[in-house]
This record gives structure tokens, C-alpha cells and sequence, in this order.
């Protein structure tokens, strides 16, 4: 586990560094992912801007307000480019790559924004008190993890949300075309995608710790509508 936080923070790390100097190393693959038959869907889906992160359904179902706390677990840089800088609740982040956090740092000092924290660690362990935030995420993120992470990761959230608390997550959807290819993305960025769990034993998981309200299917992903158990 502590091997595959390192790998994850030393990519992420790697591409805030490159993307300081203009450098999308997305746009830079080698050819058995360009050439690969299920790559023009991936690049197409790409082009036309879809976030997992920034999708209008996870804020229309979390309805962020000026009273409420949020979390974001493995942020990434979400408060820069999707939007989360726009929402009324308070927002807290947390993500394991500490360049990450610094660039987050300075976005909110230059934008003058009034936010909650920004904290450099893993998502499993976190240092916020029992049930503190109303809302919550974490997208993205699961996928680089074995079960065992997972859970821990469940528990976490779980413990930090407040009862009946609103939460989005994402699982891979492994038998699609997309995820075949952002595997394979990931692997070459030094972040292998380490899932490995089929959908029914992540809900079997989730059973003890939130309800699932709904799921859908978004580019290669399984995001997760949840109402926090207590």
C-alpha cells in the first residue's frame, strides 16, 4: 500500500512539474496506446471536455450550500478547473501529491478565495473529526487501489460524514472500452490502476456504510450516488 501511495504522489508531483512548463504528458503517449483500436473513442470523449469531477449531476445531487462543509478526497486540481471554486459550501481537500496541494495553495491565495484546509495525505487517513462534513467526494482515485485500501478508504468517509450525509465516489467500470485505455494511460504515467474488485463485491462493501441512491456509467467509470449510514 505505502508503495502505491508513493508511486501515485510521485506522478502526480511529475505532472504539476511539467504542467508549470505547458507540458500535457497526456498529449505525449506512446503508440501502443495511440494506435490501440478503442483510442479515438477515449480522445473523442476527451475533447469534448467530459470530467468525471466536474459533471453538473455531482453538484446538483450534493447541492453544495452556504452552511455546508465539503470534502474532497483525492482533489486533484478540482477546485481549479471543475468548478468546486464556484460552489457555496466550505471546501476541504485532500490529495497525497504535496505539489498538488502547493498549486492549490496558490490558487487560493491568488484568487483571494475563503476555503476550508487543503491537507497533503492519503485518503484513509484523515485528520478531520467524526461526521464534520455534510458532502462529500472522491473521484477518480479508488481505481489505483487493491480492497483492502479500498475499504479503509470507505471507512474513512464514512466516519468524517455526517449521518445521512450526501457522497459521490467512482469505481472502474472494468469491461469498458474507455477504462481499457486510461489503464493503460495510467500505467505509462506511473500510477498503474491496481482495482481489483467486480461492482457486486464494491456493493456488498458499501452495504454497511451508505445506501446507494442511484449509479451511473460515465467514460469508463461506475460513479456511485450515496446517503450516508449511521
Amino acid at each position: 500500500m505505502e508503495n502505491q501511495l508513493n508511486l501515485i504522489a510521485k506522478s502526480y508531483d511529475r505532472g504539476i512539474d511539467f504542467g508549470r512548463r505547458g507540458i500535457d504528458l497526456y498529449e505525449d503517449l506512446p503508440e501502443h496506446i495511440t494506435n490501440h483500436p478503442n483510442y479515438p473513442m477515449f480522445q473523442r470523449l476527451k475533447m469534448e471536455g467530459l470530467s468525471d469531477s466536474g459533471r453538473k449531476e455531482i453538484k446538483d445531487y450534493l447541492s453544495p450550500d452556504i452552511n455546508m462543509k465539503f470534502i474532497d478526497l483525492g482533489c486533484c486540481l478540482n477546485l481549479m478547473f471543475n468548478g468546486y471554486d464556484k460552489w457555496l459550501s466550505t471546501y476541504h481537500g485532500v490529495d497525497i501529491s504535496s505539489k498538488t496541494i502547493q498549486l492549490l495553495n496558490e490558487f487560493v491565495a491568488k484568487k483571494k478565495l475563503a476555503i476550508g484546509s487543503l491537507y497533503c495525505g492519503s485518503i484513509h487517513e484523515t485528520p478531520f473529526e467524526e461526521n464534520y462534513f455534510d458532502i462529500g467526494a472522491c473521484v477518480g482515485i479508488l481505481e489505483y487501489f487493491e480492497k483492502d485500501f479500498v475499504e479503509k478508504a470507505i471507512v474513512e468517509a464514512h466516519r468524517i460524514i455526517k449521518p445521512y450525509g450526501s457522497f459521490v465516489l467512482d469505481i472502474p467500470n472494468v469491461n469498458s472500452p474507455v477504462f481499457q485505455i486510461t489503464m493503460l494511460i495510467e500505467e505509462h504515467l506511473g500510477r498503474p490502476d491496481k482495482f481489483n474488485m467486480s461492482s457486486q463485491e464494491f456493493n456488498v462493501m458499501l452495504q454497511d456504510y451508505f445506501e446507494i441512491e442511484k449509479t451511473e456509467k460515465v467514460a469508463g467509470m461506475i460513479q456511485y450516488f450515496l446517503s450516508c449510514k449511521k
